[in-house]
């Protein structure tokens, strides 16, 4: 049995890794879901979009939460989940994470909503 020759370089040097931006994005969707805590009855689940270039990456996260809530508090808790689990699990800097609130859930509007009209 003929044994292969032992690599020279470095990893980079070998060869490429890309991970496709769809890719990134759920991961980012899921550290959104993580950090914001349960979906508001109601609403949708946090998604996310994604632009990579090299080894860089911008995401753009929208959500909805529940009012009322501290709006900023959870939004820095959703930019910092979604920082750390791109950079840990796709080995990507994250310069920017743009959290977009797209609807504020309450339950007055839900039971507005259930007879048919809003306050």
């Amino acid at each position: 049995m003929a044994s292969r020759p032992a690599a020279r370089g470095s990893a980079r040097d070998r060869g490429a890794t890309r991970i496709a931006d769809r890719v990134v994005a759920k991961i980012a969707a899921q550290a959104a879901r993580e950090a914001a805590g349960p979906d508001p009855q109601g609403g949708s689940r946090p998604h996310a979009q994604v632009v990579v270039h090299r080894d860089i990456a911008r995401v753009a996260v929208s959500l909805d939460l529940d009012y009322p809530s501290d709006i900023a508090r959870r939004c820095g808790a959703v930019r910092g989940r979604v920082r750390t689990r791109v950079e840990e699990l796709a080995g990507m800097e994250v310069h920017e994470v743009t959290v977009h609130v797209e609807h504020l859930h309450s339950a007055l509007t839900r039971q507005g909503a259930s007879r048919g009209r809003l306050t």
